[in-house]
C-alpha cells in the first residue's frame, strides 16, 4: 500500500475519531454492553454505505468538484442552500459541544490544582479565548498543532487501552443491564438517545470530495480508503467501550448524567498506575482539542467565504466573532449539553450525508448509469432514507 493510500486512510480515520469518542460511553451506557457494541456495527455499516454513495456522486459530477459545486450541478441553488445551512448548523452544534467538553475538563483541572471550583462562565470563556485564538492566527498554525497532537492522541489511546483491557470484566460485558436506564425509560429510551450520538461519531464524509481529487478518481483505491478508513474508528470505538463500560460499569456511567470529567475520574480510579492516570487525562484533553481545532477551522473558513471577509486583522476578527460568539452564548446558557447537543448534530449530518446524496443519486442516475454506482439500486436508497429518518426521529423523541 503506497503512501498516498495510507495518508488518505489516516485522513478518513482522523476526521472521525475525536471528541465524539469521549461521548460514546456516556451515550450508550444505558443500553448494556452487547447492545451498545451491536449499535456501533450497525451505524458503521450505514456510515460506510453513505460514504460509497457520496463517492458515486463525486465521480459522476467530476474529479475535483467540491460538495457545494456537486450539489449545485444536481440540485441547483435550493439544494446548495440546504447543504450550506446544514453544514453551518452541524459545525455550530459541534463547536458548542467542544466548548462545553473543553471547559468542563479545564474546570476539573483547575479544581484539582487549587481545590476550588471554577465558575462555568469563566471556564468556557477562558477555553474559547485561549484555544479559539489559535483559529484567528491562521490555518498554518492549526495544521502544525494538529499534526503534532493527533499522533500523540492515538499513541495515548493505545497505551490506555493496553493497560485497562486486562481490568475488563467480561461477565459485566455479557450480562450488563443498567437499572438506571430501565428506570428512566427502558431500553427503547436508551436506544433513542444513543443512536444520534453514535451516528455523529462516524462523521468523516466531509473529506470525501477532497480525497477523490487527491487520488485522481481511482475507484478501487477510493473504495479501499473509505472502507478501511471507516473501519479503524469502529475498531477504536469497540475497544474504547470495552475498557470504559467493561471496567467502570454501565450503571455507574449512566449515573454521571453526561459528565465528561466524572468519566475521566472513574477511569483513573480503575488504573493502579499514576502514569496511566496522566495518560487518560491527556488523551481526553487531546481527543477533544484536536476535534475542536478541526471543526472550528472549517467553520471559520466557511464563514469567511460566506461573508467575503478580507484577510486583514479587522476581517479576521469579524469572522472570529461570527465563529465563536453564537456557540459560546448557547453553551453559557446550556451548560449540561455535551452529549445532548452532539445528538442534535445528527440532524444536519443526516441531511448532508443521507438525504441530499440520495436526491443527487436519483438525479444523476436518470442522466447516466455509466461509471461507478454503489450496489443496492433504488431499493438501497429507499432503505437508507428510512434509516436516516429513523435517526432524526430517535433524536427528536429522545
Amino acid at each position: 500500500m503506497n503512501s498516498k493510500l495510507l495518508g488518505s486512510i489516516a485522513i478518513v480515520s482522523g476526521t472521525a475519531i475525536g471528541g465524539g469518542m469521549l461521548a460514546l460511553p456516556l451515550a450508550t451506557a444505558g443500553l448494556g454492553s452487547v447492545s451498545a457494541l451491536a449499535l456501533l456495527v450497525v451505524l458503521w455499516l450505514v456510515s460506510a454505505y453513505t460514504a460509497l454513495l457520496m463517492l458515486e456522486i463525486n465521480l459522476r459530477s467530476g474529479v475535483g468538484d467540491n460538495v457545494h459545486a456537486i450539489t449545485g450541478k444536481t440540485l441547483g441553488k435550493f439544494g446548495q442552500f440546504i447543504q450550506g445551512a446544514s453544514f453551518l448548523s452541524l459545525l455550530y452544534a459541534l463547536t458548542m459541544v467542544y466548548l462545553l467538553g473543553g471547559s468542563s475538563l479545564l474546570g476539573a483541572k483547575f479544581e484539582l490544582l487549587t481545590g476550588e471550583p471554577m465558575n462555568h462562565e469563566v471556564a468556557i470563556s477562558t477555553f474559547t479565548l485561549v484555544f479559539g485564538g489559535l483559529i484567528a492566527i491562521g490555518v498554518s498554525w492549526v495544521d502544525k498543532a494538529s499534526r503534532l497532537l493527533f499522533p500523540i492522541m492515538v499513541l495515548l489511546l493505545v497505551v490506555v487501552v493496553f493497560f485497562l483491557l486486562p481490568e475488563v470484566s467480561f461477565s459485566t460485558i455479557v450480562a450488563d443491564t443498567v437499572k438506571e436506564g430501565i428506570q428512566q425509560g427502558g431500553f427503547s429510551g436508551a436506544l433513542m438517545a444513543a443512536v444520534p450520538v453514535v451516528f455523529t461519531s462516524f462523521g468523516f464524509h466531509v473529506c470525501i470530495a477532497t480525497l477523490v481529487g487527491y487520488l485522481e478518481g481511482d475507484v478501487k483505491s477510493l473504495k479501499k480508503v473509505l472502507l478501511v478508513g471507516s473501519t479503524i474508528p469502529l475498531f477504536c470505538y469497540i475497544l474504547w467501550l470495552l475498557v470504559t463500560i467493561g471496567t467502570v460499569g454501565g450503571e455507574t456511567i449512566s449515573s454521571f448524567n453526561g459528565s465528561l470529567p466524572m468519566l475521566v475520574k472513574a477511569l483513573q480510579g480503575v488504573s493502579n498506575f499514576p502514569l496511566i492516570d496522566k495518560c487518560i487525562s491527556v488523551f481526553a484533553d487531546l481527543a477533544l482539542l484536536t476535534s475542536f481545532l478541526g471543526v472550528t477551522m472549517s467553520l471559520f473558513d466557511f464563514l469567511k467565504e460566506l461573508t467575503r471577509a478580507k484577510d486583514s486583522v479587522a476581517g479576521r476578527l469579524q469572522t472570529w466573532i461570527l465563529t465563536f460568539i453564537p456557540p459560546l452564548l448557547c453553551a453559557l446558557f446550556y451548560p449540561d449539553g455535551f452529549v445532548k447537543v452532539l445528538g442534535y448534530a445528527a440532524i444536519p449530518l443526516v441531511i448532508m450525508i443521507i438525504f441530499l446524496p440520495i436526491a443527487m443519486a436519483f438525479v444523476g442516475r436518470k442522466q447516466t448509469l455509466e461509471g461507478y454506482q454503489v450496489s443496492g439500486g433504488n431499493l438501497g436508497l429507499g432503505a437508507l432514507a428510512l434509516l436516516g429518518l429513523g435517526i432524526i426521529i430517535a433524536q427528536l423523541v429522545s
